[in-house]
C-alpha cells in the first residue's frame, strides 16, 4: 500500500494518464486521408492559439490554399477561399451546406428559448421562418418604392467634424425598427443610443478567440469570468426590450389592421394554432426580431461608415458622385431608387464600398448536413465551414486591383454598370441575407442623399485612416469627419 501511494508511484500515474488522454486525442481527432489538410494542431485546444483573431479574416486567407481545415477544441472547420470554391459550396451544393452549426454561446444566449430564430435554426423551423420573414417585410414595402420615403424621413448631418457612427447607426436602426416595432426611437433616446454602442462591442467579442474558447469547451467556460459573459447579458438585456415590445403590442393588437413584422407574427401564431408543422409561437417571434434588429442595422449602417471614409481619401471619385447626381437628379428633388439605372457611376462605388469594405468577411458559419465533396476532398456531415467573403471579394483572379478602391470593377469600356459574379457581400445560396433587398436600397438612398448635399472631408490636419475594428462585421476604426453643405 505504501509503494502504491508514493511519489514515484504518484509521478508515473500522472505521466500514464497525460500519455493516454494524449494518444486519445490524437486517435480521435487526426485527419482522415481524404480529408482537407490544414496546420498541426496542438493537442485538446487545436488551432485555436494559432489563429490571430484580430485579423482572422486576414488570417484565413493566407494561409493553406482554397480547401483547408482547422481544428477548435474538439471540433473541425474548413475553410473556402476563393471565388470558385465558396461558389461551389454555397450555391452548387447549397442543399448540402443549409445547415447552420449549433455554437454554444448563441445556444446559451437563447437557452430559455431553445433553438429559435431566422440565424442560427435548420431545418423545417428556420424554411418556414425565413419564408414568413421575406413575405412580411415584402408586405410592408421592402423593395418597394413606399418604403424610400421612410428612409429618407431619416437623412440628417452635423455640419462640425463629428464621429458618424451614432447618428449613421441610429437612422439605419429606425427603419428596421419602424419594420419590426411599428415606431422609431428619437435620436436623443439614451437607452437606444447605449444599445447602440454596445452592438459593435457585442459583434466584436463574438468573433474573438473568447468566443472560440466558449465554443469549445462550454463546460468550463461558463464557470470563467470573461468578456463571454458580458456579450450574454447584452443580448439577454435585447432579448428583454423585446418581450416589452411585444407585451405592449399585445395590448392594442389588431389582426385585421397589422402595423408591423410583430403584429403579423401575432396574427400567424393565432392562426396556425393546432397546427402541427406550425413554428409559430412567441419564443420564435422574440429570436427574429431580435435576428431581423441586428441583421437591419448594423452591416448598413457600417458600409455607410466605411463610403464616408472612402470619399474623403478619394475627393476626385467624390466629385464625379456629385457631377453625376447633380446632372441625373439636380437638387430640388431627393434621390429615388428609379434614379439608380441612370447612375452607373454612382452604382459602382457604392459597389466598389461593399466589396473593399468587406462588411462581413467571414460569412457566417455553415455545417454540412451529409457528406459532400469539395475540390479533391471529402468533407463528412456535421464539419463546420467558413466560406471566407475575403478571399472572395480580394480574389485576384477575379478582380484587376483587388487591394485598390476601384469604382471601374464595376463599369465597361462605355461607362455602364455591369454585376460581377464575384460580388457577393450578402453572402450567396440558401443562406444569402434575407435582408439584402433592403439594405441595397437603403444603402443607394442614403448615399445617393448624403452626395447631393454635402461634401466630406476630414477635419484639418487630419488625413483618412482605414483602420478596422475586427468582429462578426468589419467595421471602420472611430474616426471624426466633416460634412460640408454644398449649397453654401
Amino acid at each position: 500500500l505504501r509503494a502504491e501511494t508514493s511519489p514515484d508511484f504518484r509521478w508515473v500515474l500522472l505521466l500514464f494518464t497525460v500519455l493516454f488522454l494524449l494518444i486519445a486525442d490524437y486517435v480521435k481527432n487526426r485527419r482522415p486521408s481524404s480529408f482537407p489538410p490544414g496546420p498541426w494542431a496542438l493537442p485538446f485546444v487545436g488551432n485555436i492559439f494559432t489563429v490571430d483573431f484580430n485579423r482572422a479574416h486576414k488570417t484565413l486567407t493566407q494561409t493553406y490554399g482554397d480547401v483547408y481545415s482547422l481544428r477548435m477544441g474538439q471540433t473541425w472547420m474548413v475553410v473556402l477561399n476563393g471565388f470558385q470554391i465558396v461558389k461551389e459550396a454555397l450555391v452548387t451544393q447549397g442543399d448540402s451546406l443549409a445547415d447552420r452549426p449549433i455554437l454554444p454561446l448563441q445556444m446559451d444566449v437563447s437557452r430559455f428559448l431553445g433553438e429559435t430564430g431566422l440565424v442560427f435554426s435548420n431545418g423545417h423551423l428556420w424554411k418556414q421562418q425565413r419564408r414568413f420573414a421575406l413575405s412580411t417585410l415584402k408586405y410592408f414595402g421592402v423593395g418597394r418604392k413606399s418604403l424610400e420615403h421612410a428612409i429618407l424621413d431619416e437623412f440628417t448631418y452635423s455640419g462640425k467634424p463629428f464621429n458618424p457612427h451614432l447618428i449613421i447607426n441610429n437612422a439605419v436602426s429606425n427603419i428596421i425598427c419602424s419594420l419590426v416595432f411599428g415606431h422609431r426611437f428619437e435620436y436623443e433616446d439614451e437607452w437606444f443610443i447605449k444599445l447602440i454602442k454596445r452592438f459593435d462591442s457585442a459583434l466584436q467579442i463574438e468573433a474573438s478567440i473568447w468566443a472560440q474558447l466558449y465554443n469549445s469547451f462550454p463546460l468550463l467556460m461558463r464557470r470563467l469570468p470573461g468578456p463571454h459573459h458580458t456579450v450574454q447579458q447584452f443580448w439577454r438585456e435585447t432579448i428583454e426590450m423585446i418581450q416589452s415590445e411585444i407585451k405592449e403590442h399585445k395590448k392594442d393588437w389588431n389582426p385585421a389592421e397589422p402595423r408591423d413584422y410583430i403584429d403579423c407574427y401575432l396574427t400567424e401564431i393565432q392562426t396556425r394554432k393546432g397546427d402541427a408543422e406550425s413554428t409559430f409561437n412567441e419564443e420564435n417571434l422574440v429570436m427574429c426580431t431580435l435576428d431581423l434588429f441586428i441583421a437591419g442595422s448594423e452591416t448598413t449602417s457600417t458600409t455607410l461608415r466605411w463610403a464616408f471614409l472612402y470619399m474623403a481619401k478619394y475627393p476626385e471619385i467624390q466629385e464625379k458622385v456629385q457631377a453625376e447626381i447633380d446632372r441625373v437628379i439636380g437638387q430640388s428633388r431627393q434621390p429615388s431608387m428609379m434614379d439608380r439605372a441612370n447612375l452607373p457611376y454612382t452604382d459602382a462605388v457604392i459597389h466598389e464600398v461593399q466589396r473593399i469594405g468587406n462588411i462581413v468577411p467571414l460569412s457566417l458559419p455553415h455545417s454540412t448536413n451529409k457528406n459532400i465533396q469539395l475540390g479533391d476532398y471529402t468533407v463528412p456531415k456535421g464539419v463546420v465551414i467558413i466560406p471566407n467573403l475575403t478571399s472572395v471579394l480580394f480574389d485576384k483572379r477575379e478582380w484587376e486591383t483587388p487591394y485598390t478602391f476601384n469604382p471601374g470593377h464595376f463599369l465597361n469600356e462605355e461607362g455602364k454598370f455591369v454585376k460581377r459574379a464575384a460580388f457577393i457581400p450578402f453572402s450567396a445560396g440558401k443562406r444569402v441575407c434575407l435582408g439584402e433587398n433592403l439594405a441595397r436600397m437603403e444603402i443607394f438612398l442614403f448615399f445617393t442623399s448624403f452626395m447631393q448635399q454635402f461634401t466630406f472631408s476630414m477635419p484639418a490636419g487630419m488625413k483618412p485612416v482605414l483602420d478596422y475594428c475586427f468582429g462578426i462585421t468589419l467595421a471602420p476604426a472611430p474616426y471624426e469627419i466633416c460634412a460640408t453643405l454644398r449649397r453654401e
